[in-house]
């Protein structure tokens, strides 16, 4: 329910960003249908790989974007919950603490509340996906050499906001009945930065059991 989303007034309308829109007729868009398709059939071990002749930076770049739009989505529903006062820091558990840098405007990490974070981190990975030198949605557009190491960076960094998610705001995806939705996003983009070895294990660690769990029914 999206207006449900955007009624909480303009606090959480601001973390929450646009959806990024892969162009109608191109062919990230038939490489996003052929996604969705894929993992209609439930699969999802299947559902990431690289279908045949396709170009992996691009296979990525979609799928990147789609992930964008999932974590976008689930973050909005309960952003009522996540505030300055609830997540003074961003945590993932009592042991994982991240500080925000992005290496431009901001090179020296700062502490900062988990809302203000992750409006930091969205805004980031926004600025990357609308970059048409680094994501190029034209077609014979080549991709740039460093365009997986960005995308590393991007996965990363996105696998920050559902280890929040599922330490600190579990209770209200319950409530909300959006457990089995969270869980199903988090299993795919694991199962995709496992394909492709797109993220370092320890970077995974807040989330390591439950990755186990997810992911120990489908080897």
């Amino acid at each position: 329910n999206v207006s449900s989303l955007f009624s909480s007034g303009s606090r959480s309308s601001k973390t929450f960003k646009p959806k990024k829109n892969i162009p109608e007729g191109s062919h990230q868009y038939e490489l996003l249908k052929h996604a969705e398709a894929t993992l209609g059939s439930g699969n999802l071990r299947m559902a990431v790989m690289l279908p045949e002749g396709e170009d992996l930076n691009e296979w990525v770049a979609v799928n990147t974007v789609d992930f964008f739009n999932q974590i976008n989505m689930l973050y909005g529903t309960i952003t009522d919950f996540c505030t300055e006062e609830s997540c003074p820091v961003m945590s993932a558990g009592p042991k994982y603490e991240y500080h925000w840098a992005d290496g431009t405007n901001i090179k020296k990490p700062i502490k900062c509340s988990a809302p203000k974070y992750i409006d930091y981190l969205m805004t980031w990975v926004q600025d990357q996906l609308d970059d048409e030198t680094l994501f190029p949605s034209k077609i014979g557009v080549p991709f740039p050499k460093n365009f997986m190491s960005v995308a590393k960076t991007i996965l990363k960094r996105l696998f920050r906001v559902y280890a929040h998610i599922y330490h600190q705001h579990f209770d209200p995806v319950i409530q909300l009945q959006e457990e089995a939705h969270l869980n199903t996003s988090f299993k795919h983009f694991i199962f995709f930065v496992q394909e492709f070895n797109l993220i370092d294990r320890r970077e995974l660690a807040p989330l390591q059991e439950l990755i186990e769990k997810l992911t120990s029914k489908d080897r």
